[in-house]
């Protein structure tokens, strides 16, 4: 049986992986995208020209590889971590995802949004005190 202390731990590493794998996967995925540009679906010729810049885009590769990081981490917290505790603590990324739009993408974040990100990372906290599962595994 594994302590108390060590799986905290081991959820808290694979969360702060989520926390950073997702916006940043996210936020490349956005940036190779506005470089392909708007996407037009006829004529099928111009698809495939899109295709072919994403399909070839380095960015948006290291985007879908972080993601992909992001997956599974979130699998493997989810086999010991209760999904209670896993979502709301990795809505810390939402402040991730602010700070990389306004600093890779150059996006302007009103403080409103800045004040509901505030809220939600209080939040966070207060999820972050409780003990990462409260059920017996099957």
């Amino acid at each position: 049986m594994e302590s108390p202390r060590r799986l905290h731990l081991k959820t808290l590493i694979l969360i702060f992986i989520m926390v950073i794998a997702a916006p940043l996967g996210n936020v490349l995925l956005g940036k190779g995208m506005k470089h392909v540009g708007a996407v037009q679906l006829w004529p099928p010729a111009q698809l495939l020209h899109v295709f072919t810049l994403v399909f070839t885009s380095a960015t948006i590769w290291l985007g879908v590889g972080s993601l992909l990081v992001f997956f599974a981490a979130y699998m493997i917290v989810l086999s010991w971590a209760d999904y209670s505790y896993v979502q709301p603590a990795s809505s810390i990324s939402y402040a991730v995802v602010a700070l990389l739009a306004s600093t890779w993408l150059g996006e302007f974040v009103p403080p409103l949004r800045w004040a509901g990100i505030a809220v939600i990372c209080i939040g966070v906290f207060l999820v972050g005190h409780t003990h990462p599962n409260t059920t017996e595994n099957g």
